[in-house]
């Protein structure tokens, strides 16, 4: 399939899935084009008309700059034209960000705001054309203002077109990556959400704690809109569950999930709002506003466009509550490790089940680790004293992502098995994690060597959340 983009908000986040997760190309309409080519006509009459006026106007980008740089002799240009930036090196990001950040770079392209010619586009769209694989950029080392250090990767070869000045730019300004960086944490914060309610639910039924606490009573109790799709969500989990439960009310890990569910489904739903608004943002710098009635050959300006506060903190929320369902999940597990209801079950023997707990601390306490706020440190020299923040962001959520996959995984394991010795039918919504968690992890009930079961387990729940 292709999406014909035609203007900004063509760039939405259901567009980024279908393009950085799924793979398909662009097409840009013949409408954007045109008006990315009237806009390159207007401007260069502009800085003509501005240069003729007043010959030693400072126009950044253009007759001096970038960053420190002093005033440039237009006539004597010895500027590189090819993107002088990818500097940066180590760890990839993987190929889906990569493509979704190709994606959000068309949006300062496609009503002129660039400035830049209709084929320079057409040339960023043609890096998602099927079989075209996208350069490799770090994600590691972008410490400076903006973005310029990973999109001077991603675009050094587009210089073999001979580039303008401000097309120049154009390619390596901007926030094009935070905007594909917190787009991909959203997405893969609705895959997550599912998997975590299936897998506390499982929790649920297997320690048949009482449901009263997710009837629908609560919810306008309550009052809240997240909390009240979390309650929804557990009781259709929970559906065809065991009519008899534990007499006695139960834990508070258990008591609490709609609350803290819910706030997940609230900072997910607020990384989406980022990622909608960023995705279509013009984030040029300078950035050309293209003719109007007041300005019949527009107007160039610099913008702070390139630095997205947004982005880092919507991915720090999601990121902080993955971290927080980790621990939950290692609550999870210590109840069922303690219950006298499901104890004797786990402990029946030394080398079954009881280094579980131990590993889910491990795990519990990596992603509490990593959970820190993404703060405003030094920057670079001169001017550029600031840096962007998302790349940082993006690293650590990742990363308690695959914490919290791990997480689950186990008490997902220990779920299962106490399931099963109980002889407590699984609810049908719950059956398809039943079924990966034995595939991945049989029962144990002999020595073995559980750890590669677990991280296949693992990568299996992580594969629910990304595409192939």
């Amino acid at each position: 399939m292709t999406i014909l983009l035609v203007r900004r908000a063509d760039i939405t986040l259901e567009a980024f899935e279908r393009v950085a997760w799924r793979g398909e190309t662009v097409e840009l309409g013949a409408a954007a084009l045109a008006t990315m080519d009237r806009a390159h006509e207007s401007f260069e009459r502009m800085i003509a008309e501005r240069l003729a006026a007043d010959p030693a106007a400072q126009i950044y980008a253009i007759t001096f700059g970038p960053g420190d740089a002093g005033p440039v002799d237009r006539e004597h240009d010895t500027r590189p034209r090819t993107p002088w930036t990818g500097a940066s090196f180590g760890q990839a990001l993987p190929a889906r960000v990569v493509r979704g950040i190709v994606l959000a770079r068309l949006a300062n392209f496609l009503e002129g705001h660039t400035a830049a010619r209709g084929q320079v586009a057409a040339a960023v769209a043609a890096l998602l054309q099927p079989g075209g694989r996208v350069p490799a950029v770090p994600v590691q080392g972008t410490g400076g203002a903006g973005e310029i250090l990973p999109l001077g990767h991603l675009f050094y070869e587009l210089g073999g077109l001979k580039l303008e000045p401000k097309e120049s730019m154009a390619l390596i300004n901007g926030s094009p990556c935070a905007a594909a960086l917190v787009a991909d944490v959203a997405l893969a914060a609705r895959g997550r959400t599912a998997l975590a309610e299936s897998v506390f639910a499982l929790s649920v039924e297997a320690l048949l704690s009482p449901v009263e606490a997710y009837s629908a009573d609560v919810e306008p109790l309550w009052d809240d809109p997240h909390e009240t799709a979390a309650l929804r969500s557990l009781r259709s989990l929970l559906h065809g569950h065991r009519k008899e439960r534990m007499a006695r009310q139960s834990p508070v890990s258990h008591r609490i999930l709609g609350r803290v569910l819910g706030q997940n489904r609230r900072a997910q739903a607020e990384a989406e709002r980022a990622a909608a608004v960023s995705l279509r943002a013009v984030t040029d710098n300078p950035v050309y506003i293209p003719p109007d009635a007041a300005r019949p050959l527009g107007m160039v300006f610099s913008t702070g466009g390139y630095h997205n506060t947004q982005a880092p903190a919507a991915i720090d929320a999601v990121a902080s509550q993955w971290a927080q369902l980790a621990q939950l999940a290692e609550r999870h597990t210590d109840r069922l490790f303690q219950h006298p209801s499901t104890a004797p079950l786990l402990y029946e023997a030394e080398f079954t089940y009881k280094q579980l707990h131990m590993v889910q601390d491990g795990w519990a306490e990596e992603a509490a680790s990593l959970a820190q706020p993404t703060l405003l440190n030094t920057g670079s020299w001169g001017q550029n004293d600031v840096p962007s923040q998302s790349f940082p962001a993006w690293r650590k959520a990742d990363a308690i992502g695959r914490c919290l996959d791990s997480a689950i995984g186990i008490l997902a394991v220990v779920a299962v098995h106490v399931l099963a010795a109980r002889d407590i039918p699984v609810p049908p919504a719950l059956n398809e994690v039943v079924l990966d968690v034995n595939r991945h992890v049989p029962p144990i009930t002999e020595a073995r060597l559980v750890g590669p079961e677990l991280e296949a387990l693992s990568r299996a729940f992580t594969g629910r959340v990304y595409p192939a």
